[in-house]
C-alpha cells in the first residue's frame, strides 16, 4: 500500500477490485481546504477513463506487474499477434485490450506485454516508433522551416500532423504518449 500522494503516470493500481492505469496525475492543496489528489486513470478491463479523487492521507495498492519483452508479428481482422523471442510462445490481443496502442504497431516492433497473475493485461510501447508516411500531400518546395502543419496517413492507419517538408514514403518517429510528429528517421 502507497500514499495517494506517491502514485505516477504509467503506474498500476487496484482500486475497487480492478486494475487501472494511472494517465494523469495533479496534488492539489486549495487555500484553507484540505490537500487532495486527482488522478485520470483508465481501467485496464473495460478501457474507460475516468478521473477519481483521493485525499491525501489515503493508501491505494500498488499493484506489481510481470514483463515480457515480445515482437509485434500481424494483424489479422480484429485480433493482434505477438511473440515472445526467447520462447516462441504467442499471445493474442483483441483491439478492445490494446485500445490506442493498437495504432503504433508496425510489423516487429518489440513491445512488452504486462502480466497480473499470469495472466496478459496489455502492452506497453516505446517512448516512439518509427513509421512509413503513405499518404499525404506533396512537399512544399522550400518549406524548410515552418510551423505549419499537414495530415500524413501512416502505414497503420494512424493520422498525424506533420511539417509542410514530409514527403510519401519517408520514415518518421512519431510519440506513442501525445501521437506528434518528433522527426525524420
Amino acid at each position: 500500500m502507497i500514499n495517494a500522494t506517491s502514485l505516477r503516470p504509467g503506474m498500476v493500481i487496484k482500486f475497487n477490485n480492478e486494475l487501472h492505469s494511472i494517465f494523469n496525475f495533479t496534488h492539489r492543496t486549495p487555500g484553507n481546504l484540505r490537500a487532495f489528489v486527482q488522478v485520470k486513470m483508465r481501467n485496464l478491463r473495460s478501457g474507460a477513463m475516468f478521473e477519481h479523487r483521493f485525499a491525501s492521507e489515503d493508501r491505494v495498492e500498488k499493484v506489481m506487474l510481470d514483463e515480457v519483452e515480445v515482437e509485434f508479428l500481424y494483424k489479422e481482422t480484429d485480433t493482434y499477434h505477438f511473440m515472445n523471442t526467447e520462447t516462441y510462445e504467442q499471445y493474442e490481443f483483441d483491439d478492445d485490450v490494446l485500445g490506442d496502442a493498437a495504432q503504433y504497431l508496425t510489423p516487429n516492433l518489440k513491445v512488452k506485454i504486462e502480466f497480473y497473475e499470469e495472466k496478459p493485461i496489455g502492452v506497453e510501447l516505446p517512448a516512439a516508433v518509427e513509421m512509413k508516411v503513405i499518404e499525404t500531400e506533396p512537399g512544399l518546395k522550400g518549406a524548410t522551416v515552418s510551423n505549419v502543419g499537414k495530415p500524413a496517413k501512416m502505414e497503420s492507419g494512424l493520422v498525424v500532423q506533420v511539417p509542410a517538408f514530409i514527403n510519401e514514403g519517408e520514415v518518421i518517429r512519431v510519440s506513442t504518449s501525445t501521437g506528434e510528429y518528433l522527426e525524420r528517421a
